[in-house]
């Protein structure tokens, strides 16, 4: 979950918490003690998202107007 900032605190020290999410920290942002938002450094996100895409691609029997060869260029293209 990560650090827990009430929504006044964050928008009050935003720079700094930007800074400690480039260090690869995580923050929960609360709104009276109620999670609403995280901020998370982005490539822990993509990567997760990235990797589900992926799957997602090789489950597919075939795509619709894209070729086998097309497919993996779009696979390898994500893996760089």
């Amino acid at each position: 979950m990560g650090t827990k900032v009430g929504a006044y605190e964050a928008k009050t020290k935003l720079p700094e918490i930007l800074r400690r999410v480039e260090s690869s920290e995580r923050f929960t942002i609360t709104n009276r003690g109620t999670p609403v938002a995280e901020i998370v450094p982005p490539t822990a996100r993509g990567r997760v998202s990235a990797r589900a895409a992926i799957e997602r691609m090789k489950t597919f029997q075939r795509v619709k107007g894209v070729s086998g060869s097309q497919l993996r260029a779009m696979i390898e293209s994500d893996r760089r």
